[in-house]
């Protein structure tokens, strides 16, 4: 593997948070006429399907699943059967503390009651004909993109600083609360910042720009500072059981791979990086089995490749091992004044193109 060299204008910055927390506004802010807003509502920010405590109830009902084992299990974030028969068996082992014959014994119940084996193609063509997907904000985007950023896979936004990769987090953090005729899913979002550029405000403005209540939309973003590589693992893994409770369909990771080129530092280094890199992916893609419905957007940084003399000299950082984990891939560059240019690089499902988008005062448009 070649040494990385890295992007020198790239800075992280080191904000002081805690744990994961719901943004919310100032209590002495001035009223809003609800007249003049379209009102998010909360019987349609409920999770649709099973709740928390259907997916627990079954959990508790598989054989071998007493009172002791299924709060390891629920501690641990396997609250539902496919969080079980999707993960492997030494993942949960080590986290929740169980036994070998017993962490088996729940994996092949969970994989019988789910019926886990071979389908056909026909079935799966049935299941991705009803993804849902969550508008960017621009048109010229979204037709790039096949109606927007779809659910059930994990899409990588890469780009140089100032190419609008934090703006479409911030932008999707909103749209993901639309009704699914304004181009959203109902749902709420968690934002897990690792550069401590997550801004309140910016979701107030685009919020404000589609005519809804911004306190509304601000309690329905989950946020997360990520202080270290360890800690923004370990997030990931608490989201698995904020999902359910708080009706999460999108999670926001700004940026992935910040905090382990600032921490893994050399060529002697770079294999534990890649390969630590690698199970975080797996979490996230794992988080995408189990829940269908949720989309998962993150950004990346870019690193320059001295061997290159003409041309973009540019490239993702991470190497194969985000490229491989990544299900879709845009690279994002800037174009004239507030236009940003966005490229598919990298999709099982869709051709090389590019759009042209705009980043204004009101968020993401064309």
């Amino acid at each position: 593997m070649e040494e990385e060299i890295e992007d020198g204008e790239e800075d992280i910055e080191e904000d002081i948070g805690d744990e994961v927390e719901e943004t919310s506004e100032e209590d002495q802010e001035e009223p809003i006429e609800e007249d003049d807003l379209q009102v998010i509502d909360d019987e349609l920010m409920k999770p649709k399907g099973k709740s928390y405590e259907e997916c627990v109830n079954e959990v508790e009902n598989l054989p071998g699943v007493g009172s002791a084992t299924l709060s390891k299990l629920i501690e641990s974030g396997f609250s539902s059967l496919e969080s079980i028969a999707f993960t492997p068996a030494s993942i949960i082992r080590e986290e929740s503390g169980l036994g070998e014959k017993t962490t088996e014994k729940i994996i092949e119940a969970s994989m019988k009651k789910l019926n886990v084996g071979f389908k056909s193609a026909k079935e799966l063509w049935n299941q991705r004909r009803n993804l849902a997907q969550i508008s960017t904000g621009s048109q010229e985007l979204d037709a790039l993109l096949s109606g927007g950023v779809e659910t059930g896979s994990v899409i990588e936004f890469f780009g140089e600083y100032r190419t609008g990769k934090t703006q479409i987090m911030h932008q999707l953090c909103v749209n993901v609360q639309l009704p699914e005729e304004r181009g959203g899913i109902e749902g709420a979002a968690l934002y897990i910042d690792t550069e401590g550029t997550f801004r309140p405000e910016r979701i107030i403005q685009m919020a404000e720009a589609l005519d809804l209540d911004h306190k509304k939309v601000l309690k329905n973003v989950v946020f997360g500072r990520a202080y270290n590589s360890d800690h923004q693992i370990l997030l990931i893994k608490e989201a698995a059981n904020l999902i359910k409770k708080k009706n999460i369909k999108l999670i926001v990771v700004d940026s992935l791979i910040g905090h382990f080129r600032s921490e893994y530092i050399g060529r002697g280094t770079l294999a534990d990086r890649q390969q630590t890199i690698n199970q975080h992916l797996h979490d996230l893609l794992r988080l995408c089995d189990i829940y269908p419905e949720l989309a998962i957007a993150i950004t990346n940084q870019v690193q320059a490749r001295p061997n290159v003399f003409y041309g973009n000299p540019l490239q993702a950082a991470g190497g194969n091992i985000i490229a491989h984990g990544s299900t879709i891939r845009i690279f994002l560059r800037k174009g004239k004044g507030e236009q940003r240019v966005a490229k598919v690089i990298d999709a099982p499902h869709l051709p090389e193109g590019e759009a042209v988008f705009s980043i204004t005062e009101e968020g993401i448009t064309d």
